[in-house]
């Protein structure tokens, strides 16, 4: 087992003093609280960092609400906004490797998947969205005021920062989903206020740092750690913040809905999903049944897109299901450090547990475990998992597990496929895999689901705008449509 020798500086990181950013300070928590974090692949504590009061969190909107109305930052025109955003992805490319190495150490994935996939990612998409802090536009009207007919007018429309932006990010991507919520905000001149996940902030904690670095003004990035329900409720709640972009599951996401709408606190909500994969007879069996394991097995599953449903013509079904098996029964599990390991830990105790329930539910109903269906320590490992013989209403199918756990199910035709890839209360993704364009045409548009991959799966570009359907959200990340989500328009109209 070839382990990874730790940077000096991931053990520096690791080790040093549990501070987080509120304006220009590193500070503790309010009340001098910590919380520990967990090495997944370990099960032993990694570090301790603060457990935020809502004392905290209120003085960190409150850096973010001076930053926008009164700092330097508010007045940086567009060409500053795209060369900070240039200078912090940079030092993310510098720091790449110890980026790589916390996200590996805090979440369990592969460290070296997470330098070329996460971290990669994230420092394409903040250059992506520098591209656009010099393209925001407006535009000008000819109006008619027809009460006023003898007056002559001009007018515009301006695209303008929303404000202040509080970001809750999910424990699976955590470095990633946070850059997808501070590109767009920084380079349309927002500021924000960071909480990751109860997890996973490690991160966070160094993007902050190489914010600063990049010489981002005090209070545009504030980044508090501490747990959902005080640290989350109390930036959700807060009356300073004008928008509220969430990342998580869709039982918290409604929760956040709601209280933005009590407020009129802009929102946009990316969600839980059950993603189809759906096999026709014409694919090419092989790459299908390597590219639907990819589609489940990536991330130990626990990706909000993930092909968590795998529909297969019948005539192919148990030929494509077998590949599969082959491919889990194949995969090493292990520490994230090990470059050879092909899937790591759950994130957690809690999750390990949660999957094997469903995994048991499965087979006190009777579905066949066609592989995997264990889980061992230390650590939190599931083996990766395929079950058959589930009925298309079962919980298994119905409901997101967001584990290494995939249910296939035949089908007859094309009518019987959208049936049951719409069969479910999200709409996140789906992909599709068949060489006849014709069928994938007809096809595409009757899925509902905010994305649509064809022989691939959770193929993501910074150009391509993200989000659901139904269960899954509201709004999108990445794309144009992301600046859209960090700007409000203002209609101006000069009597001459």
């Amino acid at each position: 087992m070839a382990i990874a020798t730790l940077l000096p500086a991931t053990t520096a990181f690791i080790q040093r003093a549990p501070r987080m950013l509120i304006g220009a300070e590193w500070v503790e928590a309010a009340d001098g609280q910590t919380m520990p974090l967990r090495n997944p692949a370990t099960g032993e504590q990694l570090c301790v960092v603060p457990r935020a009061t809502v004392d905290d969190v209120d003085r960190a909107v409150l850096a973010a609400r001076q930053a926008f109305d009164d700092s330097p930052w508010s007045r940086t025109r567009p060409r500053e906004r795209q060369n900070l955003l240039w200078k912090l992805a940079d030092l993310m490319q510098r720091d790449a490797e110890l980026l790589a190495q916390l996200e590996c150490l805090n979440n369990g994935k592969s460290a070296a998947v997470a330098q070329v996939m996460d971290v990669q990612l994230a420092i394409d998409f903040l250059r992506y969205m520098a591209g656009w802090a010099t393209k925001i536009e407006g535009s000008s009207v000819e109006v008619s005021v027809p009460l006023m007919p003898d007056q002559q007018f001009h007018s515009f429309i301006r695209r303008e920062a929303v404000g202040v932006v509080g970001a809750i990010v999910a424990w699976n991507f955590p470095l990633l989903l946070a850059c997808w919520k501070l590109g767009p905000a920084l380079a349309t001149g927002c500021t924000v206020v960071l909480k990751p996940a109860d997890e996973t902030p490690l991160t966070a904690l160094k993007l902050a740092e190489l914010v600063q670095e990049a010489g981002y003004p005090d209070g545009v990035l504030n980044v508090v750690t501490g747990t959902g329900i005080t640290a989350g409720a109390a930036l959700t709640h807060n009356p300073r913040v004008d928008k509220l972009t969430f990342t998580g599951s869709t039982a918290v996401g409604k929760e956040i809905g709601k209280i933005a709408m009590d407020s009129m606190t802009r929102v946009t909500l990316e969600l839980g999903g059950k993603s189809p994969t759906i096999v026709m007879a014409d694919a090419d069996l092989g790459s299908a049944a390597a590219g639907a394991a990819s589609a489940i097995f990536f991330n130990q599953g626990q990706v909000c897109c993930a092909g968590s449903r795998l529909y297969v013509q019948r005539k192919h079904f148990d030929k494509v299901v077998a590949d599969i098996a082959g491919i889990a029964n194949a995969m090493k599990l292990g520490s994230g450090l090990d470059a050879s390991v092909d899937m790591g830990p759950l994130i957690s105790a809690r999750q390990q547990e949660r999957v094997w329930r469903y995994i048991e539910m499965g087979r006190e109903s009777g579905a066949t475990i066609a592989c995997g269906g264990e889980q061992f320590g230390p650590g939190y490992f599931v083996k990766p998992t395929v079950i058959v013989d589930v009925d298309q209403q079962h919980s298994l199918v119905q409901e997101e597990i967001f584990g290494p756990v995939l249910v296939a199910i035949p089908f007859d035709d094309e009518a019987d496929a959208l049936r049951m890839a719409n069969d479910s209360p999200y709409g996140l993704g789906a992909s599709i895999w068949s060489n006849d364009l014709a069928a994938v045409h007809r096809m595409i548009p009757r899925i509902k689901s905010g994305s649509v991959w064809v022989n691939c799966h959770s193929a993501l570009d910074p150009a391509l705008p993200f989000g659901g359907y139904k269960m899954s959200g509201v709004g999108r990340e990445m794309g144009y449509a992301a600046i859209e989500h960090y700007t409000e328009l203002k209609s101006v109209l000069i009597k001459l």
